[in-house]
């Protein structure tokens, strides 16, 4: 027992808290199972190894600002058979990370933007790549204060140093001329250095009116779509889908397919 408890409090000095936590018992089932000793010591090792990457995740969430967990197995894709799930689990291997390149969900409310965009960043930070999620009310308001402070270099670099950033509910409200300004300096600064996820209920032919300025729309999508995955979803919205089945709430008359049929096809990649 004295031995024990030295190793034990030899692994604590060495900063291996969930080793010796996991020691008694990782001990206890070498002496069943009368495992080696490079057994019992890789079992040991990998203990402290799991708890520090599940630490270093839960870090990498917190600082990611996330506003809620949500992984692609907790998707329903039955819901929303328009969505290409191959491109979805495709996307999910992160290899547009890699190239730079983005990806914009478009669609009316309810139909599981968010969830994609916070499922994709969660693969993500599984991986070790740092994450920052954003509204783009948010996003404005936050570099408007560093603009009026004289500080807006500074707090570029936030939003400049993820891997990926996720740009939340864009098209939701106006942006005026300093805001749009603002938003076209980050979509600039960032091109082809790091990709961006954004979700937006606009079609690209309604961001001109979004932005306040046709121009300025124009100079941000071309810089968005020149490397993007574009992915739009025609469906209902999941958050009503109950109500709707109880007759609660009915769909709006206008033809959610229709209206963003200006976005172009349901996924589509440009170079």
């Amino acid at each position: 027992m004295i031995e024990l408890e030295q190793a034990r409090h030899h692994l604590e000095e060495l900063g291996l808290g969930q080793a010796a936590q996991s020691l008694d018992a990782i001990l206890e089932a070498a002496s069943r199972s009368q495992s080696t000793y490079l057994s019992f010591l890789n079992e040991l090792l990998e203990a402290e190894l799991q708890e520090r990457q599940r630490r270093n995740v839960e870090v990498r969430m917190k600082l990611a600002h996330l506003p809620y967990r949500r992984t692609l197995q907790e998707f329903d894709f039955s819901f929303q058979p328009g969505i290409d799930e191959r491109l979805i689990r495709e996307l999910a291997g992160l290899t547009f990370i890699g190239r730079q390149e983005n990806v914009l969900f478009l669609g009316p409310p309810g139909v599981g933007k968010t969830h994609l965009a916070i499922a994709l960043a969660m693969e993500a930070i599984g991986q070790g790549l740092p994450v920052y999620f954003v509204s783009l009310a948010q996003l404005v308001n936050d570099l408007r204060k560093a603009y009026e402070e004289n500080r807006l270099d500074k707090r570029m670099r936030v939003y400049l140093r993820p891997r990926l950033l996720i740009v939340d509910e864009v098209g939701y409200l106006p942006l005026d001329p300093l805001a749009a300004n603002l938003f076209f300096q980050l979509v600039s600064a960032r091109y082809e250095k790091g990709s961006m996820i954004l979700t937006s209920n606009k079609s690209f032919g309604e961001w001109g009116e979004l932005m306040g300025d046709p121009v300025l729309a124009t100079a941000v999508l071309d810089r968005l779509l020149h490397h993007c995955h574009v992915v739009n979803i025609r469906g209902n919205s999941y958050r009503l889908k109950d109500k709707v089945k109880t007759g609660i709430y009915s769909t709006p008359g206008t033809q959610v397919g229709q209206f963003y049929s200006g976005a172009g096809g349901s996924n589509e990649f440009r170079r």
